[in-house]
């Protein structure tokens, strides 16, 4: 029997596997981690997708199952709750930990998810402000009470103009952000992006930790191949009981508004239950689409990110575990 080796712990070797939603990256990464193992290497699945943080969100997240995650080491799932105040400074901060224990310890991160702005805030930091003020933050948060994500935008546009050219219209977290960072310094937020981005924000090796030696595993396939996987997966999440947890929570207290239950899935299935009519045929149809727009907006993103090495999920399972076991022994 092979026993478990430590890598050399001032190379801070790094392993990422992203790609865009329902791809295969749980189980890409399990068998890595368990090709790692076979040779003697450490390693521990280091997730960063958002949606897996919540310990009451389990069948529309598609978390690893509790049989995936005993077959190799997993962190950062299931540690928070839908109510609590959690953002991505918090994971940032446990993240950075987590990370900082394997590498002091000779064990490889493996990080998986499809969150890229995760991704891009763990490895490249995030944006420096000063702390928000109380008054501050109550102020926005009555002009959010008061008119919602359009007064925000509004409020927004006034300070900065340019600031929603980089911003989605529908992210209130990153223009909550912006706003308080504008009323808390007094500057444009789009001025500070502007300087952050001149080194390129889609560059993985140039990273807050100088030491990070990154192997970058992107999983992509076509839209024909990926679309019925996609299709799929909303049907079997219906079927396991997707509307059934749904309704668990929501006789628990909460309300279906929380930041979490807005996600794809959940936030379906709460509007589903309001309507009149019910068709699970129309809510498997809504997931999908839904689903399948984020898979778009992914793609683009890592289409831009490097370096990376693009893997089919499908068709190279062998080459990814392979060149993987080579990036770590050498």
């Amino acid at each position: 029997m092979i026993q478990a080796a430590k890598v050399n712990a001032s190379t801070k070797k790094t392993i990422i596997v992203s790609g865009p939603t329902g791809c295969g990256k749980t189980s890409t990464s399990i068998e890595i981690g368990k090709k790692l193992k076979a040779n003697g290497i450490e390693s521990v699945i280091v997730n960063f997708d958002s949606l897996c943080f919540y310990k009451e969100l389990n069948i529309g997240t598609a978390k690893p199952t509790k049989e995936e995650r005993a077959q190799h080491p997993h962190s950062l799932i299931d540690i928070v709750s839908i109510q609590d105040d959690f953002n991505s400074s918090h994971f940032i901060n446990l993240a950075e930990q987590e990370i900082e224990k394997l590498h002091s310890n000779g064990i490889i991160p493996i990080l998986v998810g499809g969150s890229a702005f995760y991704l891009r805030a763990l490895v490249k930091g995030m944006y420096e402000t000063e702390a928000t003020p109380d008054s501050i933050k109550k102020e926005i948060e009555e002009i959010a009470k008061k008119d919602r994500l359009p007064g925000l935008v509004k409020k927004l546009e006034e300070l900065d103009p340019q600031a929603m050219e980089a911003l989605h219209p529908n992210d209130e977290y990153r223009i909550t952000r912006a706003l308080e960072h504008c009323m808390t310094t007094g500057q444009k937020w789009s001025e500070q992006k502007k300087l952050k981005d001149e080194i390129d924000p889609y560059d993985l090796e140039n990273n807050i930790d100088k030491d990070w030696e990154i192997f970058h595993i992107y999983l992509n396939l076509s839209k024909e191949e990926h679309y019925p996987l996609i299709e799929n997966r909303a049907r079997k999440m219906v079927e396991s009981g997707l509307v059934e947890e749904v309704q668990k929570l929501l006789k628990q207290g909460y309300t279906g508004e929380e930041k979490a239950m807005g996600s794809i899935g959940y936030k379906e299935v709460v509007a589903w239950l309001g309507e009149e009519t019910q068709n699970k045929e129309s809510l498997i149809d809504q997931i999908f689409i839904h689903t399948r727009q984020l898979a778009k907006s992914q793609r683009t993103f890592f289409n831009k990110i490097h370096p990376k090495i693009e893997f089919h999920p499908l068709h190279d399972q062998e080459k990814v575990q392979s060149e993987a076991l080579k990036f770590a022994t050498h």
